[in-house]
């Protein structure tokens, strides 16, 4: 069986992470959308509530399943026995970085690959934080992130007219 990992902070999940699991299913048995606690981050909602969205996004999904960690990457994917970490690659400035993970990801553990996928051109713009800032204004966020996902970014930041 070929397990493989998507971790990410997925504060808030968005359109963009659904395209990238989509094209994962099609490559792999099983993959595990893991959320990440990140410490160099603000988050708007818990590990717990990222969780709950992502579980309920992924029900169409049957070979995806939603779990949580602290620490490294590759030491989860390890203890899950994934084969590899999948990481999604938007533009040519996420390169930089995600080059760099992958290479202290091999270092760190010979044997897991870091898989790089693109998602559909239509989200190359989209990350979790222009959806954050877009709901804080009180944007609609409808044709980024699904219904749920919506939602609880409108009880994130209600509007006090």
């Amino acid at each position: 069986m070929k397990r493989v990992i998507y971790p990410g902070t997925f504060d808030p999940v968005t359109n963009g992470h659904i395209d990238i699991v989509k094209r994962a299913v099609a490559l792999f048995d099983e993959i595990i959308v893991t959320v990440a606690k990140n410490p160099t981050k603000t988050e708007v909602f818990s590990v717990e509530e990222r969780v709950e969205m992502l579980t309920e996004v992924m029900k169409e999904f049957p070979t995806v399943r939603v779990d949580s960690f602290n620490g490294l990457v590759v030491d989860h994917a390890r203890a899950l026995g994934a084969i590899g970490i999948i990481r999604g690659l938007r533009a040519v400035s996420d390169f930089e970085y995600e080059f760099q993970m992958a290479l202290m990801n091999r270092k760190l553990a010979e044997d897991i690959s870091t898989i790089l996928l693109m998602p559909h051109a239509r989200y190359t713009y989209l990350n979790s934080t222009i959806v954050r800032n877009l709901a804080a204004f009180h944007g609609d966020v409808s044709g980024f992130v699904p219904e749920i996902v919506e939602a609880k970014l409108k009880e994130k930041f209600p509007k006090n007219d």
